[in-house]
This record gives C-alpha cells, sequence and structure tokens, in this order.
C-alpha cells in the first residue's frame, strides 16, 4: 500500500447546511475518527482528495492526513466515500485513523484473468461477486486480488475459496 500525504482543514460547524455551504466553495467535508479519539470534522478540496486516491493503491492507500495548522499526520484510510447520484462526485467522505500494526477489515476488488474457454464457445461469464471482504494487517491488504478464470468453460464455478490469497490475509465472505 502507498502512504499518501494530504492536508486538510479543520473545521466547526456540522449539519447538512454547513456541508452544502462547504460544497458551494469546493470543499469536500469529511470526518476521521478511531482510536478510541472524538471524530474531528474536516474539509478537503477535491484535487488533493483525487491525487490522493488516484496513486497505484487507489481508495487502499494509506494517507497521512494533515491538519492545515499542525505538524504531526494521522495515519488512515477510506473507509467511505458518498458520490452524488447525478454528478458521480465525492460529497462526503470518511477516514478511519488506524495504526500500521493493526488488523483491519477492508474491502478488495476481483480482477478477472484470462479468458475463459466457455467464453470463446460462445458463452456468457456471469461475475456474481465483484469484491470481498478480507481481513489483515493494514499494510498487508493487497489492491485487488485475482482470479484466473481461463480453465472455466461452459456452466463451470469458480467460488470464493478458489481466490489466490497472500500470507497473512483472510477473507471474511462465505467460502461458498
Amino acid at each position: 500500500m502507498d502512504n499518501v500525504n494530504i492536508v486538510v482543514h479543520k473545521r466547526d460547524v456540522t449539519g447538512t447546511r454547513a456541508s452544502k455551504r462547504l460544497r458551494k466553495e469546493g470543499l469536500i467535508p469529511g470526518v476521521i475518527y478511531g482510536h478510541g479519539h472524538d471524530a474531528v470534522l474536516f474539509a478537503v478540496e477535491p484535487h488533493a482528495l483525487r491525487e490522493a486516491l488516484t496513486t497505484d493503491a487507489g481508495t487502499h492507500a494509506i494517507l497521512n492526513v494533515t491538519f492545515e495548522d499542525q505538524k504531526t499526520s494521522h495515519k488512515a484510510i477510506v473507509k467511505d466515500m458518498t458520490l452524488d447520484s447525478v454528478k458521480s462526485v465525492v460529497i462526503h467522505v470518511d477516514l478511519q485513523e488506524i495504526r500500521l500494526d493493526e488488523t483491519i477489515e477492508s474491502t478488495v476488488a476481483i480482477h478477472f484473468e484470462g479468458e475463459a474457454v466457455g467464453v470463446k464457445s460462445g458463452g456468457m461469464l456471469d461475475e456474481s461477486t465483484r469484491e470481498v471482504t478480507v481481513k489483515g494487517v493494514v499494510t498487508a491488504i493487497p489492491e485487488h486480488l485475482v482470479l484466473d478464470i481461463s480453465e472455466m468453460d461452459m456452466n463451470d464455478t469458480l467460488k470464493v475459496s478458489d481466490l489466490v490469497v497472500p500470507e497473512g490475509i483472510e477473507i471474511v465472505n462465505d467460502p461458498e
């Protein structure tokens, strides 16, 4: 996972009206919480958030969150992002403060590798699961898991248990 620096502005005003006002000013409201600390409200500039989340790690990047007037940073991960249903832009972000040695649960995408034999024969690939929840140390959680589908023929099924999982990572989903 990549470590990415991001600077945010602390905010004190809460509520829907305050969030709308921030969005009109071109900022994204957010909150950071975790480790027994009170939740801290912040606002972040869209380009700073975009830069932080468009690294190779994507939304699984470890963020070094620094408040505008402070020198210390907080290590955090993106726990949730709310998108505008029409414009598909981020309208709110939740960050969870972490320690690099702690075990967390995170959602990881599944990348399908190869072309199925059944698809070459005219069949269709039904991808009923595109992501799984994994549990492991923050630094060991992969950006995605790979599932090789090149040997799949008509009516074959692959299960969550067929995923190749790195050492130290456990899949929380039902293996079947």
